[in-house]
């Protein structure tokens, strides 16, 4: 096996080079006068799933208003802007680049105009062919106004407009393969569509009254006080409008690939996905991780918080070794923060947590991890522990190692973004300065879910690709 120089600690102080992005978040709200700021209240709950931009969408039936910006839903919007996107029907989006910049012109919802019919597309996803089909639709005469690859769906929509909303939709989509659960607007209409595979979850609820509500995760249903009616099914397109929802169907394959790693990492442990709660499922990590490591030999079980807190507790509970909150995160850091000088570059990573001296010094520590992606956050974090005195520090990890890239939404699209690509568990140990490593095995992780039969994408961990992408990816590639 060829190996590779490991990479140096990143100093990037609020996303540590370790960890992976976010994927998108979608929202929307049919059939409620107050629909703009309901959506502002969804995309709040889904603020994890995107922390680059924030947009929002709205219409009375005859006009649409939108208004979209760079940050965190609470910098984007304020009273007055709420206040001016009027109407009945909205579509919210958080979004987290894994196809095309960090830029405004990137921001979504995108909306644009045909015919003097307004459409408004939030993407949760990736496309595998999009390159190969912007080209085709550039050959043909479209003019894209974006780096993203979710502006290939309007193209391929509005070449079909003319048989009619839902026919469009189900010629248009299944052209585009990878993953897409997709919000859609028009003046009058709330779209929802989730790919056939069915990688990203979305579902539907509705409000007392009878508003219809659709999100990307039952957690943001919670706030708004929507009931959960469903999720939206693989391959499914749903149109809500005033003759209420309709349902149309696209070819599916008989094979699922639900991103397992939703459960691992992306969702919120208070949200069921899927059809399964997160919060127990992660805990169930937890407790296979002690089935399989059965002799760790710690004191302490801590997790890093919050990512490991609930694989933390289900280990903790059946291992029997206690669990304690090593480490405190500071709840109060911004997106970004001054530093000083080169010298003080490492304080990037330990702002947002610091170590309780007095749990951890003397200690044989294990620590409960979700997933390590790059390595370079962990060593900084370990190196930390071992200042504050712990005698051992062993880590558990409550997945797989991640030896492949994602082309479905997960922003680590290279292997050379990935440590255990090209390392074995015992380097990547010596690397982050640890006295051992375990990951859970691909058999428990997937027997953890209660899954019957199981229905995953398992990619990132075996390299079984459900839709192989027809190029070599890059994140940039549509870059304008």
């Amino acid at each position: 096996m060829t190996r590779q120089a490991f990479p140096s600690p990143s100093p990037c102080p609020l996303r540590p080079a370790e960890g992976p992005k976010e994927a998108c978040g979608v929202f929307g709200v049919y059939g409620h006068p107050d629909a703009a700021n309901l959506t502002y209240f969804g995309l709040y709950a889904l603020q994890h799933r995107g922390q680059e931009s924030a947009g929002i969408v709205a219409s009375n039936g005859r006009e649409i208003t939108d208004h979209r910006g760079m940050g965190l839903v609470s910098e984007v919007f304020n009273t007055r802007v709420i206040g001016e996107l009027k109407g009945h029907l909205a579509l919210g989006h958080v979004r987290y680049s894994t196809t095309g910049s960090s830029l405004l012109k990137n921001a979504q919802p995108f909306l644009v105009s045909f015919g003097g019919n307004p459409i408004a597309l939030g993407h949760n996803g990736n496309l595998t062919n999009a390159l190969s089909l912007r080209r085709a639709l550039e050959g043909s005469g479209s003019i894209f106004q974006t780096s993203m690859d979710s502006e290939v769906f309007v193209h391929l929509l509005v070449r079909h407009l003319k048989n009619g909303l839902a026919e469009a939709l189900l010629r248009c989509l299944p052209q585009a393969q990878g993953a897409y659960s997709l919000g859609m607007m028009t003046k009058d209409t709330l779209i929802g569509a989730r790919d056939p595979y069915g990688f990203r979850p979305l579902c539907l609820g509705r409000l007392e009254g009878g508003a219809w509500v659709l999100s990307s995760e039952t957690c943001a249903l919670d706030l708004v006080q929507a009931e959960y009616v469903r999720d939206v099914e693989p391959g499914e397109i749903v149109l809500i409008d005033h003759n209420g929802l309709s349902s149309h169907r696209m070819e599916t394959p008989k094979r699922k690939a639900f991103c397992i790693f939703e459960y691992v990492y992306f969702a919120r442990p208070d949200s069921n996905i899927f059809g399964h709660n997160v919060y127990r499922i992660r805990k169930r990590f937890g407790e296979r991780l002690a089935d399989e490591f059965p002799d760790i030999g710690a004191d302490v079980t801590m997790p890093f918080p919050d990512s490991g807190n609930y694989a933390g507790l289900g280990f903790g509970e059946r291992s029997g070794i206690p669990l304690e909150i090593g480490m405190i995160r500071n709840h109060y850091v911004g997106r970004t923060f001054i530093q000083p000088s080169q010298s003080l570059r490492d304080l990037g990573v330990r702002i947002k947590l610091n170590p309780v001296r007095e749990v951890i010094k003397g200690k044989r520590v294990v620590i409960i991890e979700d997933s390590i992606i790059r390595g370079t956050t962990s060593r900084t974090r370990i190196k930390t522990l071992r200042d504050a005195g712990a005698k051992e520090i062993h880590m558990l990890v409550s997945c797989p190692p991640h030896r492949f890239p994602c082309f479905y939404g997960i922003d680590f699209s290279t292997k050379g973004e990935l440590i255990a690509a090209n390392h074995s568990v015992e380097e990547v140990a010596r690397f982050i300065g640890l006295d051992s490593l375990g990951y859970l095995s691909l058999e428990g992780m997937v027997a953890a879910t209660g899954f019957d039969p199981p229905s995953f994408c398992l990619a990132c961990f075996n390299g079984d690709y459900p839709v192989a992408p027809d190029h070599d990816f890059s994140k940039f590639e549509m870059e304008c």
